[in-house]
């Protein structure tokens, strides 16, 4: 007689669907891991992004359109100043700070006659999200005298006193999820209240 045996087939479905198992998980694997990789990468760019965008306004701070200091408060989770980011002569109020687990941006713009700047007229938006507690503060400050190795100002800031602004953030794009978080760090040299020129 020519065929196969009930055993042969069985044994033959059975290896098959073993294969099949493997090669369908390998691929769950793949398809999970180009998800997470592809959703740090993209964390990793919006913070990137971002300190560019904070560093590029806090260069630029200078007084406010009412004569208000350029730092208007200095904490470790927090910081408000102004600068003229759209070039239309008035100085926004900007400020980020930390709310749950996300970097926000607030921009104030002065309106009236004399201007003035109403918290109620405050837009708010997210900046960066995954935002993971850590010890660092985000925002640090030094005066005129940082060399590079020197502490920060202690808290309650002298907004006063501050010439550079070292931001340090570390994120994950899913916290209960592979990889770890990530730092990224930079410093800004507030270019128009130098005094060490």
């Amino acid at each position: 007689m020519k065929g196969f045996s009930l055993i042969e087939i069985l044994v033959v479905i059975f290896i098959v669907g073993l294969v099949s198992i493997v090669i369908s998980s390998f691929f769950v694997d793949i398809f999970s891991l180009s998800r997470i990789i592809g959703s740090d990468l993209s964390t990793q760019q919006e913070v990137r992004v971002a300190l560019k965008q904070i560093s590029s306004e806090l260069r630029s701070t200078s007084p406010s359109s009412t004569g208000s200091y350029p730092i208007a408060e200095a904490s470790s989770t927090s910081l408000t100043f102004y600068s003229d980011i759209d070039d239309d002569g008035l100085k926004e109020r900007l400020r980020y700070f930390l709310q749950n687990s996300v970097i926000k941006k607030g921009v104030l713009i002065p309106t009236g006659n004399p201007l003035v700047y109403n918290p109620a007229n405050e837009t708010v938006v997210d900046l960066i999200r995954g935002v993971y507690a850590t010890t660092t503060p985000i925002f640090s400050y030094y005066d005129s005298s940082y060399d590079g190795a020197s502490s920060p100002l202690s808290q309650p800031v002298t907004t006063t006193a501050v010439r550079l602004i070292k931001i340090v953030i570390t994120a994950q794009s899913d916290p209960s999820k592979a990889p770890a978080p990530f730092t990224m760090t930079t410093g800004v040299t507030l270019r128009n209240i130098k005094d060490n020129l």
